[in-house]
């Protein structure tokens, strides 16, 4: 989802302890034929998306949402593992990389990755399993236009082909993974938030993508691998979506050995397309999954009119769930709300958030995970 950013201020935090052994296998999150397998159970799960939970100014804030989505029964939490800046901000402001010059510099102290520390942590004391992000297609918390000077490119489509800029990236990559190597709350590291290269080849894409799998599974040969693509190009109708415009190849990205799964998103108003649309679109994915014999996350999914939010959301919930057995293994709405304890302030609202303990949390979390079962 592009979104516009959302920077609090937060008070200092503890760094999480560094494990000194790796978790039992069994006890990873994993792929299950075309289903996943969490904790020792393998079903259809249910989870949301919170980027800003990560930059939360306290850690009792972060365990008190965290045993929200516990009690709800939602399993799985995909968060932005990224925050890159060209200027590093004033003090207390969070922030995981930056960029001057030609340098980067990860951030691991107090205001920096120390505060994706607390999410893990609250992640394991609550069994909610996070898929970590890497990097933004979109300058919404500097994404990949925050590299650009740095690594002498000047759009997304020289980043993906630029050996400094995957340099730094990997470096990025390399110095997340490590922390949570060992982490049980890890369900999946992700390349990218809706990688796009509008108007290349696919292959850029592809090849990027099998570079950065090969590279992250070189790290980590437990945790699952994801590209955190919004499903484009496939056969289809014809529309947007199902083009190969925006350079992405959702078959050939999916089959690549280090794809663990595949993801999808789902935003109709954005693409030109019908709410209803959407229920071909799961089918869709589900088939291509299916065929492939992996799994396909439903990873994002909202509309912004409010009084849509139940109706036309709880249908694709039943379409996706309808398909657990032929290529649909999770679903994941766009986005997480809550309040925030220690302020007593609501979490962004960008028009697409279900607020913990409202009608449509009702709908759209306890009604759907009740039907899951």
């Amino acid at each position: 989802m592009k979104l516009l950013s959302f920077l609090p201020l937060f008070a200092a935090a503890a760094a999480l302890p560094a494990a000194n052994h790796l978790a039992p296998r069994a006890s990873i999150s994993k792929v299950d034929g075309l289903k996943f397998n969490i904790d020792g159970v393998t079903k259809y799960y249910a989870g949301t998306n919170s980027y800003w939970i990560p930059f939360l100014t306290n850690d009792n804030d972060v365990d008190v949402i965290m045993g929200h989505l516990q009690t709800s029964g939602l399993k799985i939490l995909r968060v932005w593992g990224f925050n890159d800046v060209t200027t590093v901000p004033g003090s207390g402001t969070v922030y995981f990389q930056s960029f001057s010059g030609s340098t980067a510099t990860i951030n691991t102290g107090a205001n920096g990755l120390q505060r994706l520390d607390a999410v893990v942590k609250a992640a394991e004391k609550h069994s909610i399993k996070l898929i970590i992000n890497f990097v933004n297609n979109w300058t919404d918390y500097g994404g990949m236009a925050a590299y650009f000077s740095a690594c002498g490119v000047s759009s997304n489509a020289q980043w993906y082909t630029t050996a400094k800029c995957q340099s730094f990236y990997q470096a990025y990559i390399k110095a997340v993974i490590s922390r949570y190597r060992t982490s049980t709350a890890v369900f999946a590291w992700e390349l990218a938030n809706e990688p796009r290269c509008n108007g290349c080849q696919t292959s850029v894409l592809t090849n990027w993508i099998r570079q950065t799998s090969n590279y992250i599974r070189s790290l980590d040969s437990d945790h699952m691998i994801a590209i955190g693509d919004e499903g484009f190009g496939l056969s289809g109708d014809g529309s947007y979506p199902y083009q190969f415009s925006e350079g992405l190849d959702f078959a050939a990205n999916l089959a690549l050995p280090n794809v663990s799964f595949g993801t999808f998103h789902l935003y109709p108003s954005s693409w030109g397309t019908t709410n209803s649309w959407g229920n071909a679109w799961i089918t869709a994915h589900a088939k291509v999954c299916a065929q492939l014999k992996k799994p396909c996350l439903f990873e994002e999914y909202g509309v912004s009119n409010a009084a849509d939010h139940c109706p036309v959301e709880s249908e694709w919930q039943k379409t996706s769930l309808a398909a657990k057995d032929s290529g649909m293994a999770a679903d994941l709405f766009w986005q997480l709300g809550d309040t925030v304890k220690s302020t007593g302030q609501q979490t962004h609202n960008d028009g697409h958030t279900i607020y913990y303990g409202s009608s449509d949390w009702t709908c759209l979390v306890t009604n759907h995970v009740k039907q899951i079962g």
